[in-house]
């Protein structure tokens, strides 16, 4: 445990130089997660409205069961960070090891999950073409969950040992990738038949599976390998050997559950109200995931600096890294919200040729900019307090949010007051709100008590 030390100016710099220097290479990894989304939906916009519906819907669920993998990964990057701020180096190459095979056991859960995309369609209501096209396209996607968790527990790996750049890299090739396949597999070129939206979830799926393998060769290689034990044996008791670090993916999954699967009632709701209105909604959660992917590299280089500091009980210093992270963030989208607020058709055409799914869609990416800024702050506390092992108050606070505030008034203001798509995303905007708050006032808190380690709650 350290005393603040004198020179605030200096350390200042020092945090943020130090954030910018992690959060750089995090944030192009975390966007390039979006830009894969992203590019399969502008490349499908060039099709038919009924492709980006039956893409829209899938990616609902989809997305609720990768986070839930993901979140349960997001241990190795706390306990990653922890073990190397002690010193630990050995401890971190172990971390990585016990990772594999739960990520690999947690990715054929997650594959046979969405083998029943159809079924859940039909229970929600959609109409039967969406739950049969988005059930195919889900069914797909799944063959890509092992490749995904496991390159995302070796990001995190890196990420926590502040290696944040080859990860970077391995995506951009993998978007680059995946347009190439998108052009064969959506259009039907290089001898492949056009396949739409069924298309574009073959060549998420197989860049999902490279981008593992190469993040495995990598660490395999790395400079520093035998620093860190990285190609020592994965060990027999490896499940309970890693229950620490499961702890800390327990309450992130959940954080991550909470928070897709309320937005996947959305997505619900949107299709119920029709496929314009779902291809509209899906075009502005796209968009917008892509700032919140930007978001969530600050984010993770905010959780990194803290977990570091808390791991060698440098309590002053955890404390700025939290506080640093928090005005980065703001810094970095208050641009990105402006052009959402002022030139939402800009973001449209993105996505679409179509002029009417557009002219839909561009009130919806309007309404989302006040979110930008609330969900950027919302996700670098989240990740503050993890880093400061505060691993459950984040999915409590979001369970607040989105159950209580953000579903009831989405359906008051979508159907009760007959707002539409309108009313789904001021509901969104305003569960932002709420949780960004609650979360900058739980750090406060855990801040304030300086002079003595904080126990996980």
């Amino acid at each position: 445990m350290t005393d603040d030390p004198p020179g605030l100016l200096p350390r200042l710099r020092s945090h943020v130089a130090e954030t910018i220097r992690l959060a750089v290479p995090v944030v192009i990894t975390r966007a390039g997660v979006m830009v894969m989304g992203s590019v399969d939906t502008a490349m499908l916009g060039r099709t038919q409205v009924d492709q980006v519906a039956f893409y829209g819907i899938s990616i609902a669920p989809f997305v609720v069961i990768i986070v839930a993998g993901i979140g349960l990964m997001f241990g190795t990057v706390v306990a990653t960070s922890h073990a190397a701020g002690r010193g630990a180096h050995a401890e971190c190459g172990a971390i990585w090891r016990r990772s594999l095979p739960y990520a690999l056991l947690l990715g054929i859960l997650g594959f046979a999950v969405c083998q029943g995309g159809e079924w859940l369609f039909t229970l929600t209501g959609q109409p039967a073409t969406i739950a049969e096209g988005g059930g195919r396209v889900i069914a797909i996607l799944g063959i890509g969950m092992p490749g995904t968790l496991l390159y995302c527990t070796t990001a995190f790996f890196l990420e926590g040992l502040r290696r944040p750049i080859p990860a970077m890299f391995v995506m951009i090739f993998a978007n680059l990738l995946n347009v190439l396949l998108n052009w064969m597999f959506i259009f039907g070129h290089g001898g492949f038949p056009a396949m739409g939206a069924e298309g574009a979830a073959w060549s998420t799926a197989s860049v999902r599976l490279f981008m593992a393998a190469v993040m495995m060769a990598y660490v395999w290689w790395m400079p520093g390998r035998d620093r860190y034990a990285v190609r020592g044996p994965i060990e027999r008791h490896w499940w309970r050997e890693g229950r620490v670090q499961r702890r800390y993916g327990y309450a992130a999954s959940a954080g991550f559950v909470i928070e897709e699967s309320a937005l996947a009632v959305i997505s619900f709701f949107a299709g119920v109200l029709g496929a314009l209105p779902l291809a509209a909604y899906t075009i502005q959660n796209i968009a917008f995931a892509f700032v919140y992917m930007a978001g969530l590299g600050v984010a993770s280089a905010t959780g990194v600096r803290v977990g570091i500091a808390h791991g060698a009980g440098d309590w002053s210093n955890r404390a700025m890294a939290g506080w640093t992270g928090l005005g980065l963030v703001t810094a970095m989208l208050g641009g990105l919200a402006l052009v959402f607020l002022l030139k939402p058709e800009w973001i449209a055409v993105i996505f679409t040729d179509d002029p009417v799914l557009a002219a839909a869609a561009a009130p919806l990416i309007a309404l989302s900019a006040v979110a930008i800024l609330s969900d950027g702050a919302r996700v670098v506390m989240s990740s503050a307090l993890r880093g400061a092992a505060q691993v459950w108050a984040p999915p409590l606070i979001e369970a607040v949010a989105y159950y209580p505030v953000m579903l009831p008034l989405a359906g008051v203001l979508a159907f009760t007051l007959a707002l539409g798509a309108r009313g789904l995303v001021v509901a969104i905007v305003a569960a932002s709100i709420v949780s960004a708050v609650l979360m900058i006032l739980r750090f406060r808190v855990v801040t304030r008590r300086a002079t003595q380690p904080v126990p996980a709650t």
